[in-house]
């Protein structure tokens, strides 16, 4: 069985510092470590609408655009409907204890962040150098890292 996620890199620029928003992953027999928030879409949910859930189960925000969510392209047919939208990022998971594929959207949110979401503590605001110095001390989900250090390597 393979899990399909949707992720949030839910950015501002606050006092000309760019800003992510991370959370501690606070689940029992898991290894507590930095990620971004998100999680499975049902099925048959669609793709923003899965996003937008995890996002306000686990911050509290509500998600107010997605990039790229203007020209999603959804098709009805005969046996399908099809929902197409260009992601930030996408991975999949090509070795370990869990088969996953994910898609990671760049959002703009707003609402008060909860302390503790769904799983999670230490929901915050994160500067570009706090994010970094967790990924430095390796404390960074090993499922999120690729698409932080991309986001890094972007805003540099």
């Amino acid at each position: 069985m393979i899990h399909v996620n949707v992720r949030g890199l839910l950015v501002r620029k606050n006092e000309n510092k760019i800003q992510l928003i991370i959370q501690l992953r606070k689940r029992e027999g898991e290894p507590e470590v930095y990620e971004l928030p998100g999680g499975r879409i049902n099925e048959y949910e669609k793709i923003v609408d899965g996003l937008r859930r995890e996002i306000m189960e686990e911050t509290g925000l509500k998600v107010t655009a997605i990039h790229n969510e203007e020209g999603s392209i959804i098709t009805t047919g005969n046996s399908f409907s099809v929902e197409c939208i260009k992601p930030y990022a996408s991975y999949q998971t090509i070795e370990g204890p869990v088969d996953s594929f994910g898609v990671y959207f760049v959002c703009e949110v707003e609402g008060e962040l909860l302390a503790e979401g769904d799983d999670t503590a230490d929901v915050h605001w994160a500067d570009i150098g706090e994010v970094q110095k967790i990924v430095d001390e390796q404390r960074f989900s090993e499922i999120d890292l690729p698409a932080v250090l991309m986001f890094l390597k972007e805003e540099r």
